[in-house]
């Protein structure tokens, strides 16, 4: 009894502090992320530096794309027992961060970054980057994300004229996604794709 308990408790830390495990429940990240796929996090990603442009990372939406809750460790600790679910965490890709002025679009159709156009190989399949017309300027410790499958994800867009203008608090980042774990034939490497000129 008192192994079973010390296992237990080595692993809501480990999944505190180290790594965590996640599950794809919405299509916003196709074809990257498929919905049913178990993500592997780095909860240590982003100890001492920041997020990077292209990064998919998992953050806490409350106060941002959901209602603010003040976050608190019995919550935590009951995500990490599996006794609730993780209906507050969004998996999206960086596409801007603090200083930069993201932009829809050019004639071409394409996100601009800082006045350049960015080329983006990682949008689902015949996406245009966004049908809605935006210009926002980042805030020195926020990030800007969207998801790959445009159309159907519920990301910084959503939020423009709203307390925070749909930036994410880079406190509020749980971690990188690191790999896809589950199921063991999708089992992959999720590498940094930053959008590009």
């Amino acid at each position: 009894m008192g192994a079973l308990l010390l296992a237990a408790v080595a692993a809501i830390i480990v999944r505190a502090t180290l790594v965590d495990f996640y599950y794809i429940g919405s299509d916003s990240m196709e074809t990257t992320l498929e919905p049913g796929e178990g993500l592997l996090v780095n909860r240590t990603a982003y100890q001492g530096h920041p997020p990077q442009r292209g990064d998919v990372l998992v953050f806490d939406g409350r106060g941002s794309l959901l209602p603010y809750q003040r976050p608190s460790p019995l919550d935590d600790v009951l995500r990490a027992l599996r006794v609730t679910g993780d209906d507050t965490a969004f998996v999206k890709r960086v596409i801007a961060v603090g200083g930069d002025t993201i932009s829809c679009c050019d004639e071409d159709g394409r996100l601009l970054l800082n006045d350049e156009p960015l080329h983006e190989p990682y949008l689902f399949e015949g996406q245009a980057p966004s049908e809605q017309e935006f210009t926002a300027v980042v805030p020195e410790g926020r990030i800007w994300v969207m998801g790959d499958h445009r159309s159907v994800s519920a990301d910084s867009r959503s939020l423009l004229g709203a307390p925070g203008g749909g930036m994410i608090p880079e406190d509020r980042v749980i971690g990188r996604v690191e790999r896809i774990i589950w199921p063991l034939d999708a089992a992959r490497h999720i590498d940094r794709k930053a959008p590009s000129e």
